[in-house]
């Protein structure tokens, strides 16, 4: 496969409120947490939770919702975090997607060697899956510290694309504003 996740599963503190679910991220997963790991045509790129999945978020989740419609044909994406920039487009063709990115910075220097790998054809359900796995990490681990979200939106967005995901069990799925059980 030439795009695939690695969600790992790093240490996390305990997050008693945060104003959404990026700031619970960035909150919750200290800086020398394990780290996520996107692998682009045989690259591994670290992304870590902290730093940069938080600041990847919002767009993460608009983009998947994206993708997942049946009408989608492309979209471009920028990916912003100081140490995970990278501008992508991704175009349909059949059931997968094309991936042209234009990398800007990543942890370890990657850059000309992600450019030389060129671009990245996914199908489009395996792309979902993959940054499924991303979700599903911090889904469950907001739901386990407690954490209460003064905005909310963009974890019920990210817990209804769970729900459409068919592999996603549906137990680790927390269904109040106030994500776990009382403490």
């Amino acid at each position: 496969m030439s795009f695939s996740i690695q969600a790992g599963c790093p240490a996390v503190r305990r997050c008693g409120s945060a104003t959404d679910m990026a700031d619970a991220v960035g909150e919750m997963y200290a800086s020398g947490a394990e780290d996520a790991i996107l692998v682009w045509n045989l690259v591994p790129v670290r992304l870590s939770y902290r730093n940069d999945v938080a600041v990847l978020l919002d767009d993460l989740v608009p983009l998947l919702e994206e993708v997942g419609r049946p009408g989608f044909s492309d979209a471009q994406v920028f990916w912003g975090s100081d140490t995970f920039s990278a501008e992508w487009v991704i175009v349909r063709e059949g059931d997968s997607l094309r991936i042209r990115a234009r990398w800007h910075s990543t942890l370890g220097n990657y850059e000309s060697l992600l450019a030389e790998r060129g671009d990245v054809v996914v199908p489009a359900e395996e792309f979902v899956g993959e940054w499924a796995k991303l979700l599903r990490r911090i889904v469950t681990d907001v739901g386990a510290q407690c954490a209460e979200l003064e905005d909310s939106d963009l974890f019920g967005r990210a817990k209804a694309l769970l729900a459409r995901s068919s592999d996603t069990p549906q137990h680790v799925l927390p269904r109040r504003r106030r994500v776990c059980r009382p403490c």
